[in-house]
């Protein structure tokens, strides 16, 4: 009886978690007690924070001066530890060594769970904003950790051991969550890949990682759409030799086909413990993997460890947003993404707020669902991206305004500079010129926001669409072309840092020698970002975008090779050139220059299979806006193609070519103009 009665209170949470019908519901009995239990992490780090001496500019200065002075108590007083640390920090970006709260141990589950639920066990950690609008489920702390802890179990059970990667392809939904911290609660690394790549991204991620395990659902649901997921795992596992089984939740009752490699996640969890003892994780142990795109054709692993990313995001999710305990933060990013990583699980959970999961879309059924759900969810803070703004700016004001958001405190912007009309739109209209609105800058590299407008002084000012103040710990220089550091203001420069703070990626997996020559080697001593930036005479910092050969569609950074990459392999594209270009609502958009062989037929045929090559081997949001044929490629003698003229032409700059005396032959630029014109004569015709 009591073995059925289980199976039934769990069915019931999973049906939750899941999305199928049914309330959250869930068995009583929290997971295992928090050892050494602290205060809770944001009222600790609060306390901290303020014991440092005096103001803003005193804890900056501090935090820059003697990092062990600063962190040091902040890392005592806000983490649940196992074992203490005994040295705060040992850097040396010479050799790229980075290592933080060295000889501690803890475990970032017990830090995001244990230690509320055993103090609050029925407040709510989780509001799942599911797809079908009014439909959403809340979890609390003791649920979210006896579901951890079962999928924990259930991996255990299934041969993940310390150490053995898992990969989450999975949507945003409150499983997803329960499997990150599942691997994070029994020292497995995760990587989440964003479940709209491809069947073969998917594959190149799963194998780079080398990968036991992979979990999915059935399906996704997004904007009213069903997304065949198990589908895509299934496309990819087939050339995955490290992948052992497949765990499979199910998002809707459809079925999907089982093959060898696929277990029924609900069906096994049910059969797991909901207590699950923590393992004990050193400081620099590895947490997770996230793949990022650079200016190469390959994907970056990017290794980020325990202690430190954990602190790191708490800090910056209390202190950037204003988070107070009872607020319900609202990030509406992906999981997939380190945005999701940081401020929708484990800064959020580390500090007991209330965190909302958004699986849907701006614009499902309307556009007013976001405005509808800080309404019905009385949301204090939202966090999202400027192509989100920009998109919903164009169907005006009155969507907003029939909705109450009084709710609001702060709003946030994440994933690319936020133009001026997007500021001013979200500022006045959905913030009633009322709420702080914190322009935030960060990669996937920095783990954390490390330049926004707040903290600050009480009051300080905020000018629009710009990130402004350096978080505690952050030191920005700017450097010219020479590599000199640049000072003073009214001045623009490649933004580097130029000390190690806790959030920072640590390697790339597998290749410490690319991480390297990415992030070192430009400027040695210092970490280079790869953005440019404009420093005011304030000291404020304003970004002005990427340096390199990398592009930000929609806040989704993509290097320029993957896309070449993802064409060159038609049998008639000999070469090809992508570049980044202004664009009204995506910020950025990805136009194509190809080069046909001279017995190609049917060039809009080529020109599909283009579009559809880059949607299959990355992602649909790759896929270039427009793709222009050309003759040739502007080359320099070497062969390089030089793609700052591209770009000159595509912005309508041609009067400010620069130095084209290294081209091969110039009237390629002619050429292209000539095909450029032809191109959007054609476009102005068909509208």
């Amino acid at each position: 009886m009591a073995a059925r009665g289980l199976g039934r209170g769990l069915g019931r949470l999973v049906r939750g978690l899941c999305g199928r019908p049914g309330g959250p519901g869930g068995p009583g009995g929290p997971g295992r007690p928090a050892r050494g239990l602290s205060a809770s992490p944001a009222a600790a780090a609060a306390a901290a924070a303020a014991a440092q001496p005096g103001s803003y500019e005193a804890r900056s200065a501090l935090a820059a001066r003697e990092p062990p002075a600063f962190w040091g108590p902040l890392a005592r007083d806000a983490l649940v530890w196992d074992t203490p640390y005994h040295t705060v920090w040992d850097c040396d970006f010479g050799s790229g060594r980075i290592g933080w709260f060295l000889g501690g141990q803890l475990n970032v589950s017990v830090n995001c769970l244990d230690q509320h639920v055993q103090k609050s066990p029925e407040s709510v950690a989780l509001i799942w904003e599911r797809d079908e609008p009014g439909t959403e489920v809340r979890i609390t702390y003791r649920e979210l950790l006896e579901t951890t802890c079962r999928l924990a179990n259930t991996l255990k059970r299934h041969g993940i051991r310390r150490g053995d990667r898992v990969a989450i392809y999975m949507p945003v939904a409150p499983l997803a969550v329960a499997a990150m911290l599942a691997c994070a609660r029994i020292g497995a690394v995760h990587t989440v890949v964003f479940a709209g790549f491809s069947a073969e991204s998917l594959a190149g991620r799963i194998n780079d990682a080398k990968c036991k395990v992979v979990i999915t659902f059935n399906q996704g649901l997004r904007g009213g759409r069903v997304v065949e997921l198990k589908k895509i795992v299934d496309e990819a596992v087939k050339h995955c030799p490290t992948v052992q089984h497949v765990l499979v939740a199910h998002r809707t009752d459809n079925k999907v086909h089982m093959g060898h490699l696929d277990i029924p996640l609900e069906q096994e969890m049910a059969k797991e413990d909901p207590v699950c003892a923590p393992e004990s994780m050193g400081s620099e142990d590895m947490l997770f993997l996230l793949y990022t795109s650079g200016s190469t054709g390959t994907p970056k692993g990017l290794v980020h460890t325990q202690a430190g990313y954990l602190l790191y995001a708490a800090l910056t999710h209390k202190l950037v947003f204003d988070y107070r305990p009872g607020d319900v933060f609202g990030c509406v990013a992906d999981i997939g993404w380190i945005t999701g990583h940081s401020y929708v699980v484990y800064g959020p959970l580390c500090n007991g707020a209330t965190s909302v999961l958004f699986e849907s879309t701006p614009v499902y059924p309307d556009a007013g669902r976001y405005w509808e759900m800080v309404q019905r969810l009385k949301i204090n803070q939202f966090y999202g991206a400027p192509t989100a703004v920009r998109l919903l700016l164009k169907y005006g004001d009155s969507w907003v305004k029939k909705y109450d958001r009084s709710s609001l405190r702060t709003l946030g912007s994440v994933g690319e500079p936020i133009n001026f009309e997007a500021w001013e739109w979200l500022h006045k209209v959905v913030g009633d010129g009322r709420c702080t609105l914190v322009d935030t800058w960060w990669q996937t590299e920095t783990g954390g926001i490390c330049i926004a407008p707040r903290p600050s002084e009480e009051g300080a000012e905020i000018l629009p669409g710009m990130a402004m103040r350096p978080f505690f710990g952050i030191v920005p220089v700017l450097m010219d072309e020479k590599g000199k550091v640049v000072e003073g203001g009214n001045i623009s420069g490649a933004l580097c840092l130029s000390q190690a703070w806790p959030g920072m990626a640590r390697t790339i997996y597998g290749d410490h020698q690319r991480f390297m020559e990415a992030y070192f080697k430009p400027y040695p001593g210092y970490y280079f970002t790869g953005d440019g930036a404009y420093r005011t005479e304030d000291g404020y910092y304003q970004i002005t975008g990427r340096m390199d050969d990398v592009i930000n569609i929609s806040g989704h950074r993509l290097g320029t090779a993957e896309i070449e990459d993802a064409m060159a392999n038609h049998p008639a594209v000999p070469e090809t050139a992508v570049i980044g270009y202004p664009h009204d609502i995506k910020g950025e958009g990805a136009f194509a220059f190809i080069v046909l062989k001279d017995n190609t037929g049917d060039t809009d045929a080529v020109v599909k299979e283009l579009k559809s090559a880059v949607a299959t081997k990355i992602a649909k949001y790759a896929v270039p806006d427009q793709i222009l044929v050309v003759k040739r490629l502007p080359k320099t003698r070497s062969g390089k193609v030089m793609r700052r003229l591209l770009r000159k032409i595509i912005t309508g700059r041609t009067q400010d070519l620069g130095d084209i005396t290294t081209l091969e032959d110039p009237s390629v630029i002619t050429e292209i103009l000539s095909a450029y014109q032809k191109h959007k004569d054609k476009q102005a015709a068909s509208q």
